[in-house]
């Protein structure tokens, strides 16, 4: 969610037991502290290679009173961008959500996901599922909300929209986003959890679209998610008619093809899901010798015995 932030920014202090049995007890919930390292941004994304959290204390934000979703359709993925920044100046803190969705997963879900629906008159390339809330009742966020739909249409940046007028509408919006995810289990999907600067979310999209699309004419590239964040899933559905096991193997071609875009934007090739086996060595193709050499000294120093998730994250 845009408003909240990430683990990273939620996350005020840690309790953690060390491989060698010490308990770090960093609790103490401030906001402000620079007295030397933040050591518990060493344990958040670690993957319990440095040690294991028993305890956390996060931020917490007043539960929203009023809440306002809706769905618009945008012919251009550059124009969604263009959307989120007017969104985003017109509204602050109040956009709370602003996702992503391609056509081609829609598709997908209308077939495969019972519930699904589509709410909108025609079909669009793109769509965005746009949430704002507020603490506070009589907000005007309704208000706000329309303001800024009123003006995007006038200015050609949407082509459609609905806004919920019920939670229950609401909540059938947001189905479309779940049930896209769920319906690309149902062929062969190569997937990536990437991210670029927020100013490059757009060019990423095109610029990988047209890679794996020469690469293998019939793919079904599907490019969703936070891009409020700069975060991409931008997942590959096999042609239609594609036989999945053939598909599936050449994953490592296409991780190469897309991360190496990734790359040349500034970005990172694992956004939120981590690192793991599975990313564990690709990402020595994409950090700095640099970068790889300080984790492995501190993987070393925190853990020689390599006790804890060894295998994971960093090699040693």
């Amino acid at each position: 969610m845009l408003r909240y932030g990430n683990t990273r920014e939620l996350t005020l202090g840690l309790e953690v037991v060390l491989p060698d049995g010490r308990v770090w007890d960093g609790l103490r919930g401030l906001r402000k502290d620079n007295t030397g390292y933040d050591l518990k941004q060493l344990f958040i994304g670690g993957e319990g290679t440095l040690g294991i959290i028993t305890a956390a204390t996060v931020k917490l934000f007043p539960k929203p009173r009023e809440v306002e979703t809706a769905l618009l359709g945008l012919t251009r993925v550059e124009e969604v961008m263009d959307l989120f920044a007017r969104a985003r100046a017109a509204t602050a803190d109040q956009l709370t959500a602003f996702e992503l969705i391609p056509r081609a997963a829609l598709d997908l879900a209308l077939i495969y996901i019972p519930g699904t629906a589509d709410p909108l008159t025609a079909p669009h390339p793109w769509y965005v599922l746009l949430e704002m809330s507020s603490s506070q009742t009589d907000s005007g966020i309704r208000a706000l909300l329309e303001r800024l739909l009123e003006g995007a249409l006038t200015d050609d940046l949407i082509a459609d929209g609905v806004i919920a007028e019920s939670g229950a509408q609401a909540k059938d919006l947001w189905h479309i986003r779940e049930a896209i995810v769920e319906a690309q289990d149902y062929s062969g999907s190569i997937k990536h959890d990437v991210s670029v600067p927020i100013s490059r979310v757009a060019e990423f999209v095109v610029r990988a679209t047209a890679a794996v699309t020469e690469r293998l004419p019939g793919i079904r590239p599907m490019a969703f998610g936070h891009v409020g964040d700069g975060n991409i899933h931008f997942n590959l559905t096999q042609p239609d008619g594609a036989e999945t096991s053939a598909y599936l193997a050449r994953w490592q071609e296409f991780n190469d093809l897309v991360h190496g875009i990734v790359r040349e934007l500034n970005g990172s090739i694992s956004a939120e899901h981590g690192v793991g086996r599975l990313k564990r060595d690709e990402i020595t193709h994409y950090k700095s010798r640099v970068e790889i050499k300080l984790m492995h000294t501190i993987k070393r120093a925190l853990d020689p015995d390599n006790i804890m998730n060894p295998g994971k994250v960093v090699s040693v």
